[in-house]
């Protein structure tokens, strides 16, 4: 059955790029150009992932997604923006988007990073989910809900924060490089996708951390990547 994508798009040039090109790859394409339009196709199609643009009327990309994710927490939500400053990519991270390229993008990037996010939504070789809630120091996230507490304060997560945890709980202790990483949650490797990572990791620590600054489960190993400590 053929996969369903949602392009959120008000640049007539680039939506007609994007249909064009992901018709060719066998998708079927659904179109909005403004974020009412956006949030009607959603409901009413069920697509199977949305690539989102920020800047656009009515409703921003923003917006959209913190919508979705109201009642949605797996359809993955890809951002596109013209901008390439952190402070937007982090914001739409904490809305819940799992992943984010910046315009101008290749077209062998942008469907990588498609396909890895339906890939990861699907599961590996088709095994049903691991819903165990995830217990470490003085934190618990339960898969189910989305939802994580410390210190008896709760905060949301979002599939890819949990996958990632999933994957540093499995190898505590070891020093994780970035592609290991990134092959493992993300599904694909490509130039550039470090920094997706890193502030994935930074998102996740605010969470989970007591003091983000000078974190004690998930520390830096400098020219590598990262080491998990359930019990520091």
């Amino acid at each position: 059955m053929k996969q369903r994508i949602l392009v959120v798009e008000d640049d007539p040039s680039i939506l007609t790029g994007l249909v064009d090109l992901l018709s060719a790859e066998g998708f079927i394409v659904l179109q909005a150009t403004d974020g009412l339009s956006a949030l009607a196709r959603w409901s009413e199609d069920t697509p199977d992932a949305v690539l989102l643009d920020i800047m656009i009327p009515e409703k921003s990309g923003y917006d959209v997604c913190r919508e979705i994710r109201r009642s949605d927490s797996r359809t993955p939500i890809i951002m596109l923006t013209a901008k390439s400053e952190e402070v937007d990519t982090v914001v739409g991270l904490e809305l819940g988007a799992d992943d984010y390229v910046v315009k101008p993008f290749g077209a062998n990037e942008l469907l990588a990073r498609i396909r890895a996010v339906l890939r990861r939504g699907r599961g590996r070789s088709g095994e049903p989910r691991d819903e165990r809630p995830l217990e470490f120091g003085n934190v618990t996230v339960d898969p189910r809900t989305l939802r994580g507490t410390r210190n008896g304060e709760t905060f949301d997560v979002s599939q890819r924060e949990i996958a990632l945890l999933r994957l540093f709980i499995s190898r505590e202790g070891e020093a994780l490089d970035r592609d290991t990483l990134l092959d493992e949650v993300w599904g694909v490797r490509y130039e550039g996708t470090t920094r997706t990572l890193d502030q994935h990791v930074a998102q996740l620590r605010k969470k989970i951390e007591d003091d983000p600054a000078h974190p004690r489960h998930i520390t830096t190993v400098h020219g590598t990547g990262y080491r998990f400590t359930a019990h520091p």
